[in-house]
């Protein structure tokens, strides 16, 4: 009784101080106390939610994000992480958003402003800070460039506020080099964004495209980008974390795995990358990269995997997990080797793409596939819809299930040019 009186009392004062007279003009829900009815609201699923918003000011100011989030701290509710899908180019295909809560609904964000000049942007990087999710860089082609055809990387930067009951992408200062494939992450000890390396490379030109090694960081003060400490070498396709007191002393270091540093042909004729094996990382106090070294030995795998870190509560990252084929690997910081973890429920075809992405503390692995499904009309005949297949991953648990959803596309999704993310709301 005790522990439900101290509950109410923190939910009263949250709703006290961050609705104040809206709230107390007239209850939430007829009927019901306000605390009660907040906790209802605040359980909704976020499409919900976002619909709900124009019922009334008082709901409104409910279930913005200055209200929620701490109404949700109080009542020692779990994090919820939503789904960015991001199928293909942005400014011709909205992304999506999925509430694992409410596997069956999907809701669509707006496109990203269209130029009549730029055209078939990929190999972009979405990542979301808070409320906030950004999109940075990638490759596409310019109509006004000589010659036709050749892709050039990109350095906009886009941000929009999914708290806002409009939503509405907004431009911010481009990156001092432009660049796609590359490595970010979300590092508030230095101000706001860390990206790292990338090149031009475009997926109908494989064989084409520039590396760099080049640093920059974004500070959500000024608005404004700078340039750091260069990598030790070129590479691109690579994916970065935050690790926080990895480093010397207990320092915060921004972790660079994986990706290309050079480019082949075999015989003269076949393609071939160079993959990196090793890891570098840049100490944010000290501004120096140091090499992590090789992952794993020669022959035990061609190339780093989808990479999905988890993190705690405050945003450390504590595990990071790497999908290699249908197997899942966990990463021994203290050993540098990736050790297997377990393998998928349901095995994936080599010749198909997935997505790997961490949620709600789990692992989730995606696949898009056409499943038979009943109509509902009078033949009840069996028809073919796209869907996508959730393998869930529960690294504490060590078990598996399996989610099918329906997400508002017309062809499968390629995951080795769409883009994922992960929004906490």
């Amino acid at each position: 009784m005790a522990s439900s009186s101290s509950d109410s009392g923190r939910i009263a004062g949250t709703l006290a101080l961050r609705t104040s007279s809206a709230l107390a003009a007239a209850s939430l829900i007829p009927g019901l106390p306000d605390d009660v009815a907040a906790v209802i609201l605040c359980l909704l699923t976020f499409p919900d939610q976002s619909r709900l918003r124009a019922t009334s000011r008082a709901w409104c100011l409910l279930l913005s994000a200055a209200t929620l989030l701490p109404l949700r701290r109080s009542l020692r509710l779990p994090r919820r992480h939503l789904l960015c899908l991001f199928p293909t180019d942005p400014s011709l295909a909205s992304p999506i958003l999925l509430d694992p809560a409410a596997p069956t609904t999907w809701w669509p964000l707006p496109p990203l402003p269209c130029s009549p000049q730029l055209y078939g942007l990929a190999n972009f990087t979405a990542l979301a800070v808070g409320r906030h999710l950004y999109v940075l860089g990638g490759s596409c082609f310019d109509a006004r460039s000589y010659p036709l055809g050749q892709p050039s990387a990109s350095a906009a930067v886009y941000r929009l506020d999914l708290a806002n009951s409009r939503h509405c992408w907004e431009r911010l200062p481009d990156m001092q080099l432009p660049r796609g494939s590359f490595a970010c992450a979300h590092a508030p000890s230095a101000g706001g964004l860390l990206v790292a390396g990338g090149g031009s490379r475009h997926p109908m030109f494989p064989s084409n495209g520039s590396r760099t090694g080049s640093t920059e960081w974004y500070d959500a003060t000024t608005h404004s980008w700078h340039l750091g400490a260069s990598m030790p070498r070129d590479r691109a396709g690579c994916v970065g974390f935050l690790a926080r007191g990895a480093g010397d002393g207990g320092e915060d270091e921004f972790w660079v795995m994986g990706g290309y540093d050079g480019y082949t042909t075999l015989g003269g004729v076949v393609p071939n990358d160079v993959y990196c094996r090793d890891a570098v990382a840049l100490g944010l106090w000290s501004g120096k990269w140091r090499v992590i070294g090789d992952m794993w030995e020669e022959g035990e795998r061609r190339r780093l995997g989808p990479i999905a870190a988890l993190s705690a509560d405050d945003g450390r990252i504590t595990e990071v997990f790497m999908l290699d084929g249908n197997d899942v690997f966990r990463y021994d910081f203290a050993s540098n080797r990736w050790l297997k973890e377990a393998t998928t429920r349901r095995k994936i075809p080599n010749t198909e793409s997935c997505g790997f992405v961490p949620m709600n503390g789990e692992l989730y692995v995606l696949r898009s596939a056409k499943v038979r499904v009943e109509s509902s009309g009078p033949w009840r005949q069996l028809k073919k819809k796209l869907a996508m297949e959730f393998q869930v991953y529960n690294p504490g648990a060590k078990k598996w299930r399996v989610l099918t959803t329906y997400p508002p596309v017309d062809a499968p999704i390629d995951f080795r040019t769409a883009a994922l993310c992960t929004v906490e709301l």
